[in-house]
């Protein structure tokens, strides 16, 4: 099975059978703990639900369930496939599988933005109702590793890799109702708040055909498969032969997997998913009677639509841009604490999942993003720049840092050198005699001696950086020590 754009694009398709009439499942939602303290809430059954009220209850629902529906999306797209692959540049396996490269990720990769050429990737969608899971870790060694498991709000519910001294054997994720027997064997059991979700392994790889070479030997016993596969038995496969279909995605842009008008056909079976946080039950009502209003009055049915479709180009689109959100640092950077740990940031949640959607909690890696050079002008190919770390100053990590660029797009832009990130893993780094390390930031190469430095930027339109610090130590953390100017050369 290919994913295409057009696949993706229809999904409306794919929701057709959805439909409002699912909104009675929607109804049965469990409430939170607290919620026989809390009074009653939404209309009376029955109130007269006006165009303008439905307008404001959708523009703020589509905002904040933007994410959850995108990865609901995502479950329905795969949900589709029947054997692990690599499509689309990435790797896809059936509901409750995964499938892992067995190199960085390609350049024309279109399904998650702001991919890493740091790690070797791997990725796994998440059906708990249908089966709990088993994933193996096989033993790392000295390299760093981290699974980032998250449900369907985009929020870690497992904590999985070097930083916490994880030890290899068998792992088991669970929904939030299973009640199932837990094997012997099983290290560990993660329980997530959601059905679906989606489960990413990372591996440091360094940049030399060799390490290549050895990473193999690790990520083949990287597995996950449902729980009546289990037999106690570490299982292998090798990735490198798995079968690489040309995807007809296309594009420069992220896969649309988010079509407005189709947003509240699906939304009922999100909410069935995705119980209310505490707090939430008067959002989930609210919603609620809107669209059981939609499903009898067509010119709200409309007003749904039409809010929709204005919610998402004035109220999610313009947050793709990083200097939108996030927590604003000296010299331009930004950044975000609370990453696939949002609870009930809505702004941050849908702010990352529209720029840079699966980012890792911040103990885990530290993402620093840049629109602008020290003058406070966007970046852009015509210009030079240099991100210049004085001695002892690169990012304080555990693990390893590196600097990305991604086009406006946010994506990586073809260079004659095939690079797109540089920094721990770049065996060839130069640092100057005095300690410090200069990256240079431009289109053409810099002189000769300077080109194991370079970090190629498109040849026209505007570009960002993205700094990721991978296990980072306090300094980072608590905000001490934060990135170097990006400036431009005269």
């Amino acid at each position: 099975m290919t994913t295409t754009r057009r696949e993706v694009m229809a999904g409306g398709v794919l929701l057709a059978s959805v439909g409002f009439a699912t909104l009675a499942k929607a109804r049965n939602i469990l409430p939170s703990p607290g919620w026989t303290q809390a009074m009653p809430s939404a209309p009376v059954p029955g109130t007269k639900i006006t165009e303008e009220y439905a307008e404001l209850v959708v523009r703020d629902v589509y905002f904040w369930a933007w994410p959850l529906v995108n990865l609901y999306i995502r479950r329905l797209v795969y949900e589709k496939v029947t054997e692990t692959m690599i499509s689309g540049a990435v790797p896809v396996a059936p509901l409750n599988r995964l499938g892992m490269l067995s190199d960085y990720i390609a350049p024309e990769e279109r399904v998650v933005a702001c991919p890493n050429q740091d790690v070797v990737y791997g990725a796994g969608t998440l059906a708990l109702d249908l089966s709990p899971v088993v994933i193996q870790v096989p033993d790392f060694g000295d390299r760093f590793w981290l699974y980032q498991a998250v449900d369907l709000r985009t929020d870690s519910f497992a904590d999985l890799g070097k930083m916490y001294g994880t030890m290899p054997g068998f792992y088991l994720f669970v929904g939030p109702n299973w009640k199932g027997e837990i094997p012997k064997g099983i290290t560990k059991v993660f329980r997530a708040s959601t059905n679906t979700g989606c489960v990413i392994p990372q591996v440091f790889q360094d940049d030399s055909p060799e390490d290549n070479k050895a990473v193999q030997s690790v990520t083949q016993q990287i597995m996950m498969y449902p729980l009546t596969e289990y037999d106690d038995k570490m299982k292998s496969r090798d990735w490198t032969k798995l079968l690489n279909v040309l995807s007809t995605t296309g594009g420069e842009e992220e896969v649309k997997w988010i079509m407005p008008e189709k947003f509240f056909d699906l939304l009922p079976l999100v909410f069935v998913d995705a119980s209310p946080m505490p707090g939430e039950e008067a959002r989930y009502a609210q919603v609620g009677a809107v669209l059981a209003a939609a499903e009898n009055e067509p010119k709200i049915k409309a007003a749904l639509t039409k809010a929709a479709i204005e919610a998402d180009k004035g109220l999610v689109g313009p947050l793709f841009e990083f200097r939108n959100f996030g927590l604003q640092l000296p010299r331009y950077w930004s950044t975000q604490n609370n990453g696939a740990a949002f609870g009930t940031d809505y702004f941050t949640r849908t702010a990352v999942a529209k720029s840079n959607i699966f980012v890792n909690k911040p103990n885990q890696t530290k993402v620093f993003y840049q629109d602008l050079d020290d003058s406070g002008h966007r970046l852009n190919g015509a210009n030079r720049y240099t991100v210049m770390f004085a001695k002892d100053q690169t990012p304080p990590v555990r693990g390893f840092w590196s600097l990305a660029l991604y086009n406006q797009h946010h994506f990586f832009e073809s260079n004659e050198i095939r690079r797109y990130s540089i920094g721990t893993k770049t065996r060839a780094l130069k640092r100057h005699l005095d300690g410090s390390l200069t990256i240079y930031v431009q289109a053409d190469p810099p002189p000769v001696g300077l080109v194991d430095n370079w970090l190629p930027a498109p040849k026209r339109g505007d570009f960002s950086l993205c700094l990721r610090a991978y296990w980072p130590k306090v300094e980072i953390t608590d905000g001490s020590w934060t990135p170097p100017a990006v400036t431009k050369m005269n």
